[in-house]
């Protein structure tokens, strides 16, 4: 047990790969990889910059002496001067090139974007696990029937293929958006203290074109195509907003979801995973919590909260730059990908494993199917010559008597009251003939089977199974 608070996304929920991106080691490698890159390109492009510099420079990416920048930093009061120092300490030959024309978001700014791109990506590939892990849930089950409902309220049959359909295609949703924000995040470059690049006009005597090779040379290196056209100092917080959005609507998604689960288990009609040991309550030892589902909606509830952060910083950010957004980025950003990341590993664990109860489902269906068959049951006897006018008075009437008899713990009895009305035209035995559930559940299974077939291309190489959660 340790003696100084650690955030629950870190101890508990997030993944290994997740803490190790948001790493101190992978930030600062990152800050030191992209001072390598600034020296090699300003080499290439004429200044007074030696191989062998850029050479010992980068065989010093990874070992930090962190000490020394701690010392540093309480000396100078600046984080980013406090590794430049003790990266000139690790390289001394390249000591006074580091940093050459650049300002602090040169190296904030990019390993920002290469992280939250990097992020991105690995969150991709585990929602495309989910989505996964749904599409062999619904193919299974995409013609069992079950009462659907509207308002929580009985409606007409659906299947529990279909249900599940309706949450593979919010999450489809989820990867557009995610896919919309890998692909537009922008390098931000190395542009100066406003963004208008002086200092590199001063190092290369004026010459347009080759402040522009820099940048693209640079970006070129960590994977970019594309490059802010202008900036102040730092990138445009809108971008922080977008990732955030997306990781909030992958939120929404799984809430919905986890909630309807939960809303089912109530029912005893479709239950998340339970361990053979699990306990499910320290009192009620016959207790089956969906504790997995709740808290995704716990999480995800963060989430979507935390995307807040991000709108706010970007509108109050003053002309070329301002420091009110660091301490929030440095908290929200960070936490908003680890707790994405904790909620798809909760859904794929809850996905992979859903037990659907078959005979609950089918009991359910029976005991509604009545008055789910009423309009087919009035299409027939009208077939046989009734008014439908006064058939649809016969079944209100009928189902309001076998609605107050089943609200007294009765079983449904609409049919028998149907057949004693001479005017229906309609044997017990006849209208029972008529309540196949597989009757009343439409294009279910089609609907089901046409949106798989869409998805399967998108999940070639894409790894199935659970993943391990702390429970």
């Amino acid at each position: 047990m340790k003696d100084t608070y650690e955030t629950p996304l870190s101890s508990r929920y997030a993944s290994d790969y997740m803490l190790r991106l948001f790493s101190s080691d992978t930030r600062y490698q990152t800050w030191r990889k992209l001072w390598v890159a600034l020296a090699k390109a300003e080499n290439s492009l004429g200044l007074p910059i030696t191989k062998d510099q850029v050479k010992e420079l980068s065989e010093h990416i990874t070992d930090i002496d962190y000490d020394v920048v701690a010392a540093r930093e309480k000396e100078v009061r600046h984080d980013v001067m406090a590794h430049v120092y003790a990266f000139g300490k690790a390289a001394p030959s390249a000591a006074g090139i580091i940093h050459l024309g650049a300002t602090s978001c040169y190296v904030t700014d990019n390993a920002d974007l290469i992280i939250y791109r990097d992020g991105l990506r690995y969150l991709r590939g585990e929602l495309l696990k989910v989505i996964s892990n749904l599409c062999d849930f619904a193919e299974k089950y995409k013609a069992l029937p079950t009462l659907g409902y509207t308002h929580y309220q009985p409606a007409q049959l659906v299947t529990v293929g279909k249900r599940a359909a309706l949450w593979l295609q919010d999450f489809l949703s989820d990867l557009d958006e995610i896919d919309f924000a890998i692909q537009n995040i922008k390098f931000l470059g190395c542009r100066g203290t406003t963004g208008t690049e002086a200092s590199f006009m001063d190092l290369f005597e004026g010459d347009h074109e080759k402040c522009g090779r820099l940048n693209q040379m640079i970006a070129q290196e960590f994977g970019f195509t594309q490059v802010f056209d202008v900036q102040g100092q730092t990138y445009p917080r809108k971008v922080d907003t977008r990732i955030l959005n997306a990781l909030s609507s992958v939120a929404q998604s799984c809430y919905r979801m986890a909630n309807d689960i939960r809303l089912l288990q109530h029912d005893r009609q479709v239950e998340e995973p339970f361990e053979k040991n699990q306990i499910g309550s320290s009192a009620m030892a016959y207790k089956r919590n969906p504790m997995r589902s709740e808290r995704i909606c716990s999480l995800a509830r963060y989430l979507m909260a935390d995307a807040m952060n991000a709108p706010m910083t970007a509108c109050t950010q003053w002309l070329e730059r301002t420091l009110d957004d660091s301490a929030n980025r440095r908290i929200s950003l960070p936490e908003g990908f680890l707790c994405c990341d904790a909620v798809l590993r909760l859904a794929q664990n809850v996905t992979d494993g859903l037990h659907v109860n078959e005979k609950i489902i089918e009991r359910t269906c029976r005991e509604y199917l009545p008055f789910i068959a009423t309009e087919n049951l009035m299409m027939e006897a009208v077939k046989r010559g009734g008014d439908r006018q006064q058939l649809h008075e016969i079944i209100r009437k009928c189902s309001m008597e076998a609605t107050a008899r089943m609200k007294n713990g009765e079983e449904c009895n609409l049919l028998s009251l149907l057949a004693q009305e001479k005017e229906f035209g309609l044997t017990e035995e006849e209208m029972i003939k008529l309540l196949d559930p597989s009757l009343y559940i439409g294009r279910c299974p089609e609907q089901v089977s046409e949106l798989i077939d869409k998805v399967k291309p998108l999940l070639k190489g894409v790894e199935k199974g659970s993943a391990e959660i702390n429970l």
